[in-house]
């Protein structure tokens, strides 16, 4: 039972928990048949109580808590369901690291399954994607409801399947873009979303917080000016900070100062720099940031020539992602690797506005308190904490702070040494690859072995390894940022992980004909008989000696409905290395748990708090603690020089350590001062992309209608008469100005010749439907000749026109309020507001688009002139 569920406000939910494990008591004794007929028994039910799915809540987690078990022999908790209800209400589930949030997704996902709208589990990465869906097919195999998966590898034709499965796992990326792309696709045929309803959101404050202040971008390339950028990167290497620019580590931004404007202009030549004619300032200002701001191993790598970004938060490398606005050129450029071509933004929009997109949307991850005013006030989501299913005992220590970085890594290298010295597994967390590779050296250098995960390939390739054996006696791990790693470790070790390694690692040396005396491979060879290493590697031959390949292969070792005689003898293997890791685990316990140290705080106490959850998971002990030093960057930016003052007052000397209950405070304070700031720059994000999200919300609708018109003509005699209104307006306000008549006349192609004097003559809508007349005979002779070139190329025609035109307007729509942006900041020197002046401009731009669109497509349609060949 749940004891804290008694606490308000978790104890409304106590009784709904009661019937949820009542009705499994008795859907438990159903056989496989009949627990797959449970879908169309809770379907009949929807569509009887008109798809309220509380009133089959209970009963639908209860069978989903039956294939859970079936399928892994686990029986979810008490606090499982909790989360499953707090996800179904819509809103967020903390739940501590290694408390089963992956499980716990799978009760709402069922719940609305069962209504055939779909529903999408979002990941933060195509691992995550992928091991849980493989998990989910395993258990809904037991549901009868069908699983899909989208990755950045999974083809486009293969994707309108993927979302028309029932339960659909994706990356928050790969979702974006199918979005954007199929509001720009030209042929019904091409779309593959069916529509946004429900969404759970795995590490949902990775997604919609971090991710969240860089807008989802699709791009078209352009020319390339590779020119400008080394030139520019020339320019950068002369200018010096402080006295030619000032850098702003906070908002991560360069301004020159007039020092270095004068020297610009006279190294380029020209007159005035910020001439809107003259291009320099962008580049100039990029190749600064590529200098000072974006540093080589820390935000991006280079692999196979190429800039890659790393991933701030989770340390993962990010393909195929670029830099905007020219910014990764200008990296390119520092770097001297080939510079691809310049961007030009296609179509965009915020995670903030596509997630609001969903009818239902909710979330869960281990750290989301910190941030429950902003879930609450712009996605409408409360922050509802689980209680843990065992108390967390670990013991987080103040930090220790040192005056010198370098004696801090010195103490970390030190305290690592002392416990691989005792045996007790160490997790050490870095900001960034150099760093974390500064630490490798050193344990280097004082003996002391280790792992290392971070985004180079070589180890991200590892990463499955590593994390498995992360909780062993004498492991020693150094990880860039443990979020969205998606792996729990388990003191002792993984055995399920550890017996699949060394499966994998005694077939590839047995394939390479090497001889190892290693454990594995002697355990391997002990329990297998000559018939299943036959066996083994006969079926092994075919899959060739790649990871992904391997991988398969040994997954399908797992079940037994593939290799019987093998998966006995993983099974047997299986259960040495749970004895062994059992053993293990007891004697990393008696030694204190897992030791996580920290090696700067992050911007936001998150992610400090996620590295923390890394110890003590289910009721284990553990230890976290910081070293902190005052050349680190929080200190750095944002005020460490009140602490610095102290310490030389105290005459404290660079190797001994601070540790401080006020200093820890303090160290919070500043991160909440992050946190706000960061706040801000979303929510300013939002409100401004909150204006052209409404313009894109019509202007996608009014897309998707012409999509799905199989009879445009009404559409374009409907832009014709809107077209002759407008340009009416513009004649009678310019004193009948005779000009704008021959335009209207131009553009609808009218041929009759009339008196211009008589239409001076009539009123407004006398001359208004004159001209709607005139150019519906138009367009009928227009329809009539194209009809006889080619029947049905009207239509075809019309429905070109009317989408390239409304593409390519509001492509030019969205350059033009990027630039607005941009700018719009100096109003606020005019006592303006800066929000309020981008709304009113951005209508007007948005009104002159419209009319721009419906201008354009009349004139095409009616002044188009086609021949057909006759071959």
């Amino acid at each position: 039972m749940l004891n804290l569920l008694l606490d308000q406000p978790l104890k409304k939910y106590q009784r709904v928990i009661n019937e949820i494990n009542n009705e499994y008591n008795k859907i438990s004794k159903y056989s496989d048949k009949d627990l797959k007929e449970q879908k169309n028994k809770l379907k009949l039910k929807i569509n009887q109580k008109r798809t309220n799915l509380n009133l089959i809540l209970s009963e639908a987690f209860a069978t989903t808590k039956v294939a859970i078990f079936r399928a892994t022999g686990m029986v979810l908790f008490d606090e499982q369901l909790l989360a499953g209800i707090i996800l179904h209400k819509r809103n967020i589930a903390e739940m501590k690291t290694g408390e089963g949030k992956t499980l716990s997704a799978l009760l709402p996902a069922y719940l609305h399954g069962l209504s055939g709208k779909g529903v999408h589990i979002i990941t933060v990465n195509d691992y995550l994607a992928e091991r849980d869906s493989i998990l989910a097919k395993k258990i809904f195999a037991y549901l009868g409801l069908t699983i899909g998966i989208i990755t950045q590898n999974t083809e486009h034709y293969a994707r309108k399947k993927e979302y028309e499965y029932d339960i659909t796992y994706i990356t928050n990326s790969e979702l974006g873009f199918d979005y954007l792309k199929d509001n720009m696709a030209v042929n019904n045929n091409d779309l593959v979303q069916r529509g946004l309803h429900y969404a759970i959101i795995d590490e949902v404050d990775s997604i919609l917080i971090d991710e969240a202040r860089t807008p989802l971008i699709i791009s078209g390339e352009t020319s390339i000016k590779s020119n400008l950028y080394e030139r520019s990167k020339d320019i950068s290497s002369i200018l010096k900070k402080t006295i030619h620019y000032e850098v702003d580590e906070k908002s991560r931004s360069i301004t020159l100062t007039e020092e270095g404007v004068t020297l610009c202009e006279e190294t380029l030549q020209i007159k005035n720099l910020y001439d809107v004619n003259i291009p320099w300032i962008k580049y100039i200002i990029n190749s600064l940031k590529a200098k000072e701001l974006f540093l080589k191993n820390k935000d991006y790598i280079i692999k196979n020539n190429q800039i890659v970004i790393v991933d701030e938060f989770t340390g993962r490398i990010m393909e195929g992602r670029r830099w905007s606005d020219g910014l990764h050129q200008s990296i390119e450029a520092k770097e001297n690797v080939k510079i691809e071509a310049e961007n030009q933004t296609l179509a965009s929009i915020t995670y903030q506005n596509l997630f609001l997109l969903y009818s239902k949307l909710c979330g869960m991850t281990g750290t989301a308190k910190t941030e429950e005013y902003e879930f609450s006030s712009i996605y409408k989501m409360s922050v509802i904490e689980v209680p843990t299913h065992k108390k967390c005992i670990r013991k987080d220590l103040p930090d220790l702070v040192y005056r010198s970085e370098y004696y801090k890594w010195e103490a970390i290298a030190n305290e690592c040494f002392d416990m691989h010295q005792i045996g007790r597994p160490t997790l050490i967390g870095t900001t960034s690859i150099e760093k974390s590779e500064l630490l490798a050296k050193m344990l280097k250098e004082i003996g002391v072995p280790y792992n290392l995960l971070n985004a180079k390939p070589e180890n991200i390739s590892k990463e499955a390894e590593i994390i498995a054996q992360a909780g062993k006696k004498y492991s020693i791990t150094i990880s860039t940022n443990m979020a969205g790693r998606g792996t729990d470790i388990i003191l002792g070790g993984n055995p399920k992980q550890i017996t699949k390694l060394a499966i994998k690692n005694y077939l590839r040396r047995k394939k390479d004909n090497q001889t190892i005396y290693n454990n594995p491979t002697e355990e391997i060879e002990n329990i297998l008989n000559i018939e299943e290493i036959k066996i083994l590697k006969d079926c092994y031959k075919d899959t060739g000696i790649n990871n992904d390949s391997t991988d398969k292969f040994i997954e399908n070792i797992t079940n037994k409905d593939n290799y019987n005689n093998l998966y006995n003898t993983y099974c047997q293997l299986l259960e040495k290395y749970k004895i062994r890791c059992k053993q293990e685990r007891n004697d990393i316990i008696n030694l204190g748990g897992l030791y996580v140290i920290g090696t700067e705080r992050h911007e936001s106490r998150r992610i400090d708090n996620q590295l923390r959850g890394r110890a003590g998971r289910q009721g284990d002990r553990g230890k976290s603690r910081f070293f902190l030093s005052l050349q680190d960057n929080l200190f750095r930016i944002f005020g460490g020089n009140s602490i610095e003052n102290i310490m030389e007052k105290l005459n404290i000397s660079e190797t001994t350590p601070i540790e401080s209950v006020i200093l820890s405070q303090s160290l919070n304070s500043a991160q909440k001062k992050v946190e706000g700031y960061f706040y801000d720059i979303r929510k300013k994000l939002f409100e401004y992309d909150e204006v052209i999200n409404n313009q894109r919300k019509a202007i996608y609708k009014e897309r998707k209608k012409i999509l799905n018109l199989s009879f445009t003509r009404d559409c374009v005699i409907e832009y014709g008469e809107y077209t002759i209104s407008e340009m009416l307006k513009e004649y009678y306000k310019n004193n009948k100005n005779e000009t704008i008549l021959k335009q209207i006349i131009q553009l609808l192609n009218i041929t009759d010749n009339f008196d211009s004097n008589q239409i001076k003559k009539m009123r407004f809508d006398e001359v208004k439907n004159f001209l709607c007349e005139q150019f519906r005979i138009s367009y009928d002779l227009k329809e009539n000749y194209l009809e006889q070139l080619r029947p049905g190329l009207i239509r075809q025609l019309e429905k070109y026109y009317i989408l390239q035109q409304i593409d390519k307007a509001w492509q030019e729509h969205i350059n033009k309020m990027n630039i607005l942006k941009e700018y719009i900041g100096w109003r606020s020197y005019g006592q303006q507001d800066p929000l309020i002046e981008y709304k009113n401009e951005g209508f007007h731009l948005f009104i002159n688009m419209i009319t721009y669109i419906r201008q354009t497509v009349i004139y095409l349609v009616m002044r188009s002139r086609l021949i057909i060949e006759i071959s």
